[in-house]
């Protein structure tokens, strides 16, 4: 069960856009998972909200993101997580990302700052007290400032099934390139009825975690707000499932199939 929540926060940011002027989110956005473990075992819940705020002068977004075990996952693997990112409003580029993790008892308390003109990271692992100094990538993203960066800037319209996105995104003290297949349209039952979705297929390293590289399925609805509504993950143990059961704030109206 370990990065349980690292996982879930990360896929809840790799939603497919839809490219215009107008913005897919507004302040007040707020999201609510449930996760579940083998598809029976409630696993614990996730939470994901948005907000407005100023960071050394610049208009930003400010994003929070929590994870926690319940029941009796809680029992045996006790995890407490939380997640910042504080990006432009305007240029969806990340200024700050701090990830503050306790999961079984393995702890992170990292914040990290961007220099994106001189193209580096500043990281600051307040657990061992020291700073460390990265190159980034270009046009990089941390890993819940990209979900609201891809959701205004990657045009869906024009995808054809089978197509791959690529993205830059730099986590802890590394840069990462990830890739996800677009797997076309399918109709899903949700929370809230059937729900018109965007379906993808996130690629990830097989081995002590993930089944193989194509163990991840996510499901996104539709319409201007790119919801995420579903994940599936095939794990080498079992396998995980989050499922959206509470939203508010939403910036474009809901679209549920009635039929």
């Amino acid at each position: 069960m370990k990065h349980l929540f690292t996982i879930i926060l990360l896929l809840v940011g790799l939603q497919a856009p839809n490219i215009q002027k107008e913005s897919a989110f507004q302040k007040g956005e707020w999201f609510k998972f449930k996760m579940s473990y083998s598809g029976f075992l409630k696993a614990g819940n996730a939470t994901l909200s948005l907000s407005e705020t100023n960071l050394d002068g610049n208009s930003v977004y400010h994003v929070v993101g929590k994870g926690w075990t319940t029941g009796l996952i809680k029992a045996m693997f006790k995890v407490k997580d939380r997640y910042e990112s504080y990006f432009d409003k305007e240029t969806g580029v990340p200024y700050k990302f701090i990830r503050k993790i306790d999961e079984g008892g393995h702890t992170k308390d990292i914040e990290i700052k961007f220099d994106h003109e001189n193209r580096k990271a500043e990281v600051f692992n307040k657990k061992h007290k020291k700073v460390k100094t990265v190159a980034t990538e270009q046009d990089v993203q941390d890993m819940v400032s990209m979900y609201y960066y891809l959701r205004n800037n990657i045009d869906i319209a024009s995808l054809k099934q089978g197509d791959e996105i690529e993205t830059n995104m730099f986590f802890d003290e590394e840069n990462y390139g990830f890739k996800l297949k677009y797997l076309g349209r399918e109709t899903i039952k949700t929370e809230f009825g059937k729900v018109k979705t965007l379906k993808f297929r996130p690629y990830v390293m097989a081995g002590r975690v993930f089944k193989e590289e194509e163990s991840l399925t996510l499901w996104v609805s539709a319409d201007k707000n790119k919801v995420p509504l579903k994940i599936k993950a095939d794990l080498a143990v079992g396998s995980l499932r989050a499922d959206l059961v509470a939203f508010k704030g939403l910036k474009h109206s809901f679209k549920i199939e009635f039929n």
